[in-house]
Protein backbone atom coordinates (compact mmCIF):
# COMPACT_ATOMS: atom_id res chain seq x y z
CA UNK A 1 0.00 0.00 0.00
CA UNK A 2 1.43 3.21 -1.39
CA UNK A 3 0.80 7.01 -1.32
CA UNK A 4 0.83 9.33 -4.40
CA UNK A 5 0.67 12.84 -4.33
CA UNK A 6 1.91 13.78 -7.49
CA UNK A 7 0.00 14.30 -10.43
CA UNK A 8 3.49 13.85 -11.98
CA UNK A 9 3.53 10.12 -10.90
CA UNK A 10 4.04 7.55 -13.50
CA UNK A 11 1.16 5.39 -12.14
CA UNK A 12 -1.38 8.27 -12.55
CA UNK A 13 -0.21 9.62 -15.72
CA UNK A 14 -0.92 5.67 -17.15
CA UNK A 15 -4.24 5.83 -15.58
CA UNK A 16 -5.13 8.83 -17.35
CA UNK A 17 -3.24 7.33 -20.42
CA UNK A 18 -5.82 4.38 -20.52
CA UNK A 19 -8.87 6.65 -21.08
CA UNK A 20 -7.40 6.26 -24.92
CA UNK A 21 -8.04 3.19 -26.71
CA UNK A 22 -4.96 3.20 -28.60
CA UNK A 23 -3.07 3.24 -25.22
CA UNK A 24 -5.63 0.51 -24.20
CA UNK A 25 -4.78 -1.76 -27.19
CA UNK A 26 -0.58 -1.24 -26.87
CA UNK A 27 -0.74 -2.09 -23.12
CA UNK A 28 -3.64 -4.47 -22.96
CA UNK A 29 -4.76 -2.61 -19.93
CA UNK A 30 -8.15 -0.92 -19.28
CA UNK A 31 -9.82 0.74 -16.13
CA UNK A 32 -12.65 -0.35 -14.04
CA UNK A 33 -13.79 2.35 -11.93
CA UNK A 34 -16.53 1.91 -8.97
CA UNK A 35 -17.16 0.00 -6.35
CA UNK A 36 -19.72 -2.23 -7.96
CA UNK A 37 -17.60 -2.49 -11.43
CA UNK A 38 -14.67 -3.61 -9.58
CA UNK A 39 -16.60 -6.17 -6.60
CA UNK A 40 -18.02 -7.72 -9.90
CA UNK A 41 -14.56 -7.97 -11.20
CA UNK A 42 -13.33 -9.74 -8.55
CA UNK A 43 -16.04 -12.39 -8.44
CA UNK A 44 -15.34 -12.63 -12.23
CA UNK A 45 -11.78 -13.93 -11.16
CA UNK A 46 -10.16 -10.39 -12.89
CA UNK A 47 -6.61 -10.00 -12.07
CA UNK A 48 -6.52 -6.62 -10.80
CA UNK A 49 -3.00 -5.01 -10.49
CA UNK A 50 -3.78 -1.54 -9.22
CA UNK A 51 -6.07 0.36 -6.95
CA UNK A 52 -6.27 4.04 -6.53
CA UNK A 53 -8.43 5.20 -3.93
CA UNK A 54 -9.51 8.04 -2.35
CA UNK A 55 -11.60 7.96 1.59
CA UNK A 56 -13.10 11.69 1.00
CA UNK A 57 -14.80 10.31 -2.04
CA UNK A 58 -16.20 6.80 -1.01
CA UNK A 59 -20.22 6.70 -0.74
CA UNK A 60 -20.72 3.87 1.58
CA UNK A 61 -18.95 1.27 4.33
CA UNK A 62 -17.92 -1.51 2.37
CA UNK A 63 -15.01 0.05 0.31
CA UNK A 64 -12.47 -1.37 3.16
CA UNK A 65 -13.56 -4.61 2.86
CA UNK A 66 -13.36 -4.55 -1.05
CA UNK A 67 -9.87 -2.75 -1.04
CA UNK A 68 -8.75 -5.84 1.46
CA UNK A 69 -10.30 -8.97 -0.96
CA UNK A 70 -8.23 -6.72 -3.65
CA UNK A 71 -5.34 -6.19 -1.29
CA UNK A 72 -5.43 -9.95 -0.88
CA UNK A 73 -6.20 -11.27 -3.87
CA UNK A 74 -2.91 -9.60 -5.76
CA UNK A 75 -3.40 -6.16 -6.04
CA UNK A 76 -1.32 -2.96 -5.38
CA UNK A 77 -3.19 -0.50 -3.50
CA UNK A 78 -2.70 3.44 -3.84
CA UNK A 79 -4.09 6.10 -1.59
CA UNK A 80 -4.47 9.37 -3.61
CA UNK A 81 -5.81 12.54 -2.22
CA UNK A 82 -9.15 14.11 -3.66
CA UNK A 83 -7.65 16.66 -6.20
CA UNK A 84 -5.28 13.52 -8.63
CA UNK A 85 -8.73 11.25 -8.22
CA UNK A 86 -10.27 13.15 -9.81
CA UNK A 87 -7.57 13.58 -12.50
CA UNK A 88 -7.95 9.88 -13.17
CA UNK A 89 -11.66 9.59 -12.68
CA UNK A 90 -14.03 9.67 -15.89
CA UNK A 91 -17.17 9.88 -13.67
CA UNK A 92 -18.86 13.44 -12.97
CA UNK A 93 -19.19 11.92 -9.63
CA UNK A 94 -16.79 9.50 -8.61
CA UNK A 95 -16.84 7.37 -5.94
CA UNK A 96 -13.17 7.14 -4.66
CA UNK A 97 -11.82 3.52 -6.55
CA UNK A 98 -10.51 3.02 -9.62
CA UNK A 99 -8.71 -0.06 -11.19
CA UNK A 100 -6.28 -1.16 -13.94
CA UNK A 101 -6.54 -4.92 -15.16
CA UNK A 102 -5.33 -6.94 -17.97
CA UNK A 103 -8.10 -7.40 -20.91
CA UNK A 104 -9.68 -10.27 -21.51
CA UNK A 105 -10.17 -11.66 -25.15
CA UNK A 106 -12.27 -14.83 -25.73
CA UNK A 107 -12.49 -16.70 -29.00
CA UNK A 108 -16.00 -18.75 -29.97
CA UNK A 109 -13.82 -21.87 -29.34
CA UNK A 110 -13.79 -21.17 -25.99
CA UNK A 111 -17.51 -20.93 -25.76
CA UNK A 112 -19.81 -22.76 -23.08
CA UNK A 113 -23.05 -23.57 -24.16
CA UNK A 114 -26.28 -24.25 -22.21
CA UNK A 115 -28.51 -26.78 -22.42
CA UNK A 116 -30.34 -24.52 -24.70
CA UNK A 117 -28.60 -22.25 -26.02
CA UNK A 118 -29.52 -18.33 -26.09
CA UNK A 119 -27.11 -16.10 -27.35
CA UNK A 120 -27.15 -11.90 -28.13
CA UNK A 121 -25.55 -10.83 -31.41
CA UNK A 122 -24.80 -7.34 -31.86
CA UNK A 123 -23.36 -6.18 -35.27
CA UNK A 124 -21.17 -3.05 -35.80
CA UNK A 125 -23.01 -1.38 -32.65
CA UNK A 126 -20.77 1.96 -32.44
CA UNK A 127 -21.99 3.70 -29.15
CA UNK A 128 -20.43 2.66 -25.84
CA UNK A 129 -23.57 3.31 -23.55
CA UNK A 130 -25.79 1.09 -25.74
CA UNK A 131 -23.40 -1.97 -25.83
CA UNK A 132 -22.56 -1.67 -21.82
CA UNK A 133 -26.46 -1.50 -21.70
CA UNK A 134 -26.88 -4.39 -23.65
CA UNK A 135 -24.43 -6.53 -21.76
CA UNK A 136 -26.47 -5.48 -18.34
CA UNK A 137 -29.58 -7.17 -20.33
CA UNK A 138 -27.60 -10.14 -21.49
CA UNK A 139 -26.50 -10.28 -17.65
CA UNK A 140 -30.37 -9.93 -16.47
CA UNK A 141 -32.26 -12.23 -19.09
CA UNK A 142 -29.38 -14.86 -18.63
CA UNK A 143 -27.96 -15.44 -21.91
CA UNK A 144 -24.90 -17.49 -23.00
CA UNK A 145 -23.05 -14.89 -24.13
CA UNK A 146 -23.02 -11.59 -25.87
CA UNK A 147 -21.17 -12.04 -29.40
CA UNK A 148 -19.76 -9.08 -30.67
CA UNK A 149 -19.28 -8.79 -34.77
CA UNK A 150 -16.96 -6.42 -36.74
CA UNK A 151 -16.52 -4.11 -34.01
CA UNK A 152 -17.14 -0.45 -34.25
CA UNK A 153 -16.99 0.29 -30.30
CA UNK A 154 -14.02 -1.04 -28.12
CA UNK A 155 -15.66 -3.43 -25.23
CA UNK A 156 -12.87 -2.19 -22.52
CA UNK A 157 -13.76 1.39 -23.08
CA UNK A 158 -14.45 3.07 -19.70
CA UNK A 159 -18.08 3.98 -20.45
CA UNK A 160 -18.80 0.63 -21.48
CA UNK A 161 -17.89 -0.57 -18.29
CA UNK A 162 -19.34 2.12 -16.54
CA UNK A 163 -23.03 1.59 -18.59
CA UNK A 164 -22.31 -2.06 -17.98
CA UNK A 165 -22.27 -1.86 -14.00
CA UNK A 166 -19.74 -4.53 -14.00
CA UNK A 167 -21.77 -6.73 -15.81
CA UNK A 168 -18.92 -6.90 -18.37
CA UNK A 169 -17.28 -9.19 -16.13
CA UNK A 170 -20.31 -11.40 -15.68
CA UNK A 171 -21.80 -12.21 -19.08
CA UNK A 172 -19.27 -14.30 -21.31
CA UNK A 173 -18.26 -11.82 -24.17
CA UNK A 174 -16.64 -12.64 -27.61
CA UNK A 175 -14.97 -10.71 -30.66
CA UNK A 176 -15.82 -11.93 -34.16
CA UNK A 177 -16.26 -11.60 -37.84
CA UNK A 178 -19.86 -12.23 -38.75
CA UNK A 179 -18.75 -14.96 -41.01
CA UNK A 180 -17.36 -16.60 -38.05
CA UNK A 181 -20.26 -16.58 -36.21
CA UNK A 182 -22.29 -17.49 -38.95
CA UNK A 183 -21.10 -20.70 -39.38
CA UNK A 184 -20.46 -21.24 -35.82
CA UNK A 185 -24.96 -20.94 -35.85
CA UNK A 186 -25.01 -23.39 -38.49
CA UNK A 187 -22.38 -26.09 -36.77
CA UNK A 188 -24.25 -25.55 -33.77
CA UNK A 189 -28.30 -26.13 -35.46
CA UNK A 190 -28.86 -22.52 -33.56
CA UNK A 191 -31.23 -20.40 -35.16
CA UNK A 192 -30.27 -16.80 -35.95
CA UNK A 193 -33.50 -14.66 -35.13
CA UNK A 194 -32.82 -11.41 -36.90
CA UNK A 195 -34.48 -8.04 -36.57
CA UNK A 196 -35.83 -5.69 -39.15
CA UNK A 197 -38.76 -3.06 -39.40
CA UNK A 198 -38.91 -4.71 -42.95
CA UNK A 199 -41.39 -7.64 -42.00
CA UNK A 200 -44.85 -8.76 -41.17
CA UNK A 201 -43.80 -11.01 -38.67
CA UNK A 202 -43.69 -9.16 -34.94
CA UNK A 203 -41.15 -10.84 -32.36
CA UNK A 204 -43.92 -12.70 -29.97
CA UNK A 205 -45.25 -14.83 -33.59
CA UNK A 206 -42.43 -17.32 -33.30
CA UNK A 207 -40.92 -20.12 -31.75
CA UNK A 208 -38.05 -18.90 -29.22
CA UNK A 209 -38.01 -22.04 -27.09
CA UNK A 210 -35.41 -23.51 -28.93
CA UNK A 211 -31.15 -22.53 -29.48
CA UNK A 212 -31.90 -19.43 -30.52
CA UNK A 213 -29.05 -16.05 -31.84
CA UNK A 214 -30.93 -12.74 -31.37
CA UNK A 215 -29.35 -10.80 -33.71
CA UNK A 216 -29.14 -6.35 -33.75
CA UNK A 217 -27.40 -4.26 -36.22
CA UNK A 218 -26.28 -0.83 -35.77
CA UNK A 219 -28.12 2.32 -34.25
CA UNK A 220 -28.79 3.61 -37.62
CA UNK A 221 -28.88 1.22 -40.02
CA UNK A 222 -29.97 -1.79 -38.67
CA UNK A 223 -27.95 -5.60 -39.33
CA UNK A 224 -26.87 -5.65 -42.59
CA UNK A 225 -27.50 -7.66 -45.54
CA UNK A 226 -25.41 -11.07 -44.83
CA UNK A 227 -27.04 -11.36 -41.19
CA UNK A 228 -30.56 -10.89 -42.37
CA UNK A 229 -30.11 -13.22 -45.44
CA UNK A 230 -28.35 -15.94 -43.43
CA UNK A 231 -31.64 -15.46 -40.28
CA UNK A 232 -34.05 -18.49 -40.20
CA UNK A 233 -36.87 -16.04 -38.75
CA UNK A 234 -36.78 -12.12 -39.56
CA UNK A 235 -38.83 -10.02 -36.42
CA UNK A 236 -40.05 -6.61 -36.08
CA UNK A 237 -41.25 -4.93 -32.98
CA UNK A 238 -44.54 -2.80 -33.57
CA UNK A 239 -44.22 0.39 -33.37
CA UNK A 240 -47.27 2.59 -33.32
CA UNK A 241 -46.24 6.00 -32.40
CA UNK A 242 -44.45 8.37 -34.45
CA UNK A 243 -41.29 7.01 -34.32
CA UNK A 244 -40.35 4.61 -36.36
CA UNK A 245 -37.22 2.22 -34.36
CA UNK A 246 -36.49 1.67 -31.02
CA UNK A 247 -32.87 2.18 -29.02
CA UNK A 248 -30.86 -0.72 -30.07
CA UNK A 249 -30.51 -1.75 -26.25
CA UNK A 250 -34.38 -1.86 -25.28
CA UNK A 251 -34.73 -3.50 -28.29
CA UNK A 252 -32.95 -6.18 -27.79
CA UNK A 253 -34.15 -6.37 -24.11
CA UNK A 254 -37.74 -6.62 -25.07
CA UNK A 255 -36.42 -9.70 -27.30
CA UNK A 256 -34.60 -11.37 -24.72
CA UNK A 257 -37.20 -11.30 -21.87
CA UNK A 258 -39.51 -12.46 -25.07
CA UNK A 259 -37.16 -15.60 -24.89
CA UNK A 260 -37.57 -15.77 -21.26
CA UNK A 261 -41.41 -15.53 -21.13
CA UNK A 262 -41.03 -18.52 -23.71
CA UNK A 263 -39.25 -20.47 -22.05
CA UNK A 264 -41.00 -20.12 -18.99
CA UNK A 265 -44.56 -21.02 -20.14
CA UNK A 266 -43.02 -24.17 -21.59
CA UNK A 267 -41.05 -25.17 -18.57
CA UNK A 268 -44.77 -24.92 -16.11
Amino acid sequence: MSEITSLQNSKIKEAVKLRDRRQRDKTNLFLIEGYREISRALKGKRDIQHIFYCEDLFLGSNEDALLTEAYEAGAVLYEVPSLIFQKISYRDRPDGLLAIAPQVHMSLSELKLGKNPFLLIAEAIEKPGNLGSMLRSADAANVDALIICDRCTDVHNPNVVRSSVGTLFTVPVIETTSDEMIAYLKEHQIKLVATTPDTDLEYTDIDLTKPTAIAVGTEQLGLSAKWLECAAEKIKIPMLGAADSLNVTAAATLLLYEVLRQRRSLSR
